[in-house]
């Protein structure tokens, strides 16, 4: 039994298991069909031409752990950002992990999926948010088949979270092969402000798939800064898939740090529905070995007088490789849209490689709209300056990587999230820099 037919034969146990007079047992099942036609996505299709997800299928994955694994704060402490107070959503092989966690509901909620999926209290905004802006291809759909637990974030209009929330997925190993499929709502409302951090942590070297769905939905005058951290250990694979809906004055930026796993691909896509708007998509991606990273990106503008910037950096060394599939769309409506689309990259080996592929699809006749793709390699002048002034190669080497990535760093507005990601970014280049950018 191959991963696909294992998987559709579980969701029969699963709907069993799960509330059947749920208010998404319908879109469940909907789901699982859509998913039992298409399959996983092939290289025959467009979006996927670039990357195989072949090597990560034959895996014989454990789709509900039998057992759970229990791990101390100490343990883990080093994947936290423990400088600074925040909210933790913390989840160990897809289990909430209450003692690692901090949730509330004093005057916003942060908590669980599960728990807005069985209480009446969240049923209105599940009907009214959940699965209306995710798309119904089919590696999507076996998320929305599946989805049982992952973190529930509504902040009421006129609210500032006066300190980051972070959702954390922790994999121990407990089983030979584990595939996850956590699901994440959030939901801003009115003039409300909330940043939030996302990572996936394999602790284990045993294989696990994370297929990893997330809405946001930003409402009028909404600011919502979204962090992912991606350094996960060389046989964990995380297929991430978020959507987002802005409404009017709303500000949205995700940004994405690519650093570690053996296969990650991003699915990122954003909907304007309203005017003045703004959307930033950045990352920066540094992978070495046989590592394989794919950011596809989607920006609709929909209405007018909006913007939207797009900033991703690739740093490849060894038998990696990149790819780039970004996509901006400007319908027709949409006049003065502002949109602007940037692709740099830094091939360190002559074995990696960069696939890169900017899209602007216009039907609007007022817009400044540009895009560009640079594939290159280190500037052997500036090597030359900094290593006639007494800095050794490796040193310099590395100056030049931190300098091509620090514009996408400039816009993390978290310090102590932006030390962290410096020491990220060191510890690849295996570098010790001495100073913060």
């Amino acid at each position: 039994m191959d991963l696909k037919e294992k998987l559709v034969s579980s969701f029969l146990a699963f709907e069993n298991h799960a509330d059947l007079d749920g208010p998404i047992h319908d879109i469940r099942t909907e789901a699982i069909k859509t998913f039992e036609t298409e399959g996983f996505p092939s290289k025959k299709e467009e979006a996927w031409k670039y990357t195989s997800l072949n090597s990560i299928l034959k895996h014989d994955y454990s789709v509900f752990p039998k057992q759970e694994n229990a791990i101390e704060y100490s343990d883990v402490k080093k994947y936290f950002i423990n400088d600074i107070d925040t909210y933790n959503i913390v989840f160990i092989d897809g289990k909430f992990a209450s003692h690692l966690s901090q949730t509330t509901h004093d005057g916003l909620d942060v908590c669980l999926m599960s728990a807005a999926l069985t209480k009446p209290k969240y049923r209105l905004i599940i009907e009214n948010y959940f699965n209306k802006v995710a798309t119904k291809d089919s590696i999507t759909s076996l998320n929305t088949a599946f989805t049982q637990e992952g973190a529930y974030i509504h902040i009421p209009k006129n609210t500032l979270v006066n300190k980051p929330i972070q959702i954390i997925h922790f994999s121990t190993g407990s089983e030979v092969a584990l595939m996850q499929q956590p699901r994440n709502l959030i939901v801003v409302d009115e003039n409300s402000h909330v940043q939030i951090i996302e990572r996936h942590q394999s602790l284990t070297d045993n294989p696990v798939l994370t297929n990893s769905v997330t809405e946001i939905f930003g409402n009028k005058r909404a600011i919502v800064d979204y962090y992912k951290i991606q350094n996960d250990n060389v046989n964990a694979s995380l297929i991430d898939s978020t959507f987002v809906n802005q409404k009017r004055e709303s500000h949205i930026s995700v940004h994405t740090f690519s650093f570690g796993g053996k296969l990650t691909r991003n699915n990122l896509n954003f909907y304007q529905n309203g005017e003045h708007m703004d959307s930033t998509l950045n990352g920066i991606t540094i992978i070495g070995d046989k590592q394989h990273v794919d950011h596809n990106t989607l920006v609709h503008h929909i209405e007018p007088n909006c913007e939207s910037h797009q900033d991703y950096k690739g740093i490849f060394n060894d038998s990696a490789t990149g790819v780039f599939n970004g996509k901006v769309v400007v319908n027709k409506e949409a006049q003065k849209t502002n949109a602007f689309q940037s692709n740099n990259n830094i091939l360190l080996s002559d074995k990696a490689t960069i696939n890169s592929k900017p899209q602007l699809e216009i039907f609007a006749d007022d817009v400044k709209c540009s895009h560009g793709c640079t594939i290159g390699q280190l500037d052997d002048s500036a090597m030359f300056y900094l290593r006639s002034r007494g800095i050794p190669e490796k040193e310099a080497k590395a100056l030049l990587m931190y300098a091509f990535a620090n514009n996408v760093l400039e816009s993390v507005k978290i310090p102590e999230l932006k030390k962290r990601i410096n020491k990220l970014i060191a510890t690849k280049l295996g570098v010790n820099i001495g100073f913060d950018l």
